[in-house]
């Protein structure tokens, strides 16, 4: 729930541009914990490490053949897995810049990876409509399973101990639960482009293409709020918690980053946002820890590294 003292004011200072990208970038990722680093990938087909403090490229990493739509850090921030158009999933050394696995299978461009807490495992989510979870323990290179109830391409994943949400374009927010396994299939109607679990994994954020983003309860599935006001029509956009999920945040296909009130839902000042980025923003990501950080990336080739003013 919000701190008694209200929602934390969204941090809208531009404090660096990082413009290195040639075309749209897709996703841009901070590395776990207290580490300063950021991670992007876009349509250049290459992966872009970045110190968002100064603002600089400090590594490029290239090895896809297509446009990189994903980005999963590992936890100790020493690997990351990445996929896009190859149809494979790449796992690379940060410190060498090289991939150590490549992972084929998928019969579509793999939309989404994501590592499980202690990067064991690994989910990637394709246009095939397939989850296929991987051990990266093993030295076989074949799926260990592979998840075929979606009906149409699979655009988000979070993976827990316990359990995978897979968003969809058919509608759906698939919930696997791996000790039971037993599956619930939560209809939202509109193509998921986002999942977004809170950090207690009891409500989950879901951002879908009639431009809502919706809060549901994780146990039953009711819808608790719904945020509108921004354009999500056609694009992969990606609604996230705010600082101390106390906000709901989520960049819009006009280029405006949005804030909600997670409790009442009402469009945090300024309303209606201003327009930050050139063209749709696809990716929107809070920092881990610090309240006063946050980084956007979009079709206009730039990411941006939003602070406070103070």
């Amino acid at each position: 729930m919000a701190p008694s003292r209200g929602p934390q004011a969204l941090a809208r200072t531009l404090h660096k541009t990082l413009s290195n990208h040639r075309g749209p970038v897709h996703v841009v990722r901070y590395a776990k914990g207290t580490a300063k680093y950021v991670l992007s990938g876009g349509q250049d087909r290459t992966i872009r490490l970045w110190n968002p403090d100064l603002g600089t490229e400090i590594k490029k990493f290239e090895a896809h053949g297509y446009e990189v739509l994903s980005i999963s850090v590992s936890h100790d921030n020493t690997k990351f897995a990445s996929s896009g158009g190859d149809r494979s999933v790449f796992v690379w050394d940060v410190t060498a810049g090289v991939t150590t696995r490549r992972l084929a299978g998928h019969m579509g461009k793999v939309n989404v990876v994501e590592l499980n807490a202690d990067a064991t495992v690994l989910a990637s989510g394709s246009y095939d409509s397939t989850v296929r979870l991987w051990d990266l323990r093993a030295p076989a290179r074949a799926p260990i399973q592979i998840l075929e109830e979606a009906r149409d391409a699979v655009q988000t994943l979070h993976v827990d101990a316990t359990t995978i949400i897979a968003g969809s374009v058919d509608g759906h927010v698939r919930t696997y639960d791996l000790r039971k396994g037993e599956l619930r299939s939560d209809f939202v109607g509109q193509p998921v482009t986002s999942a977004v679990p809170s950090s207690d994994g009891t409500t989950l954020l879901v951002s879908t293409l009639d431009s809502h983003v919706r809060l549901f309860d994780t146990t039953s599935g009711k819808l608790l709020n719904a945020f509108t006001g921004h354009n999500h029509t056609s694009y992969r956009c990606r609604a996230c918690f705010g600082h101390a999920e106390a906000t709901v945040v989520c960049g819009d296909e006009d280029g405006a980053v949005w804030a909600w009130d997670l409790v009442d839902a009402t469009v945090l000042q300024p309303n209606p946002p201003p327009k930050v980025h050139d063209k749709v923003i696809t990716w929107t990501e809070h920092h881990p820890i610090d309240p006063g950080e946050m980084v956007t990336c979009s079709a206009d080739g730039t990411v941006k590294v939003w602070r406070h003013s103070s």
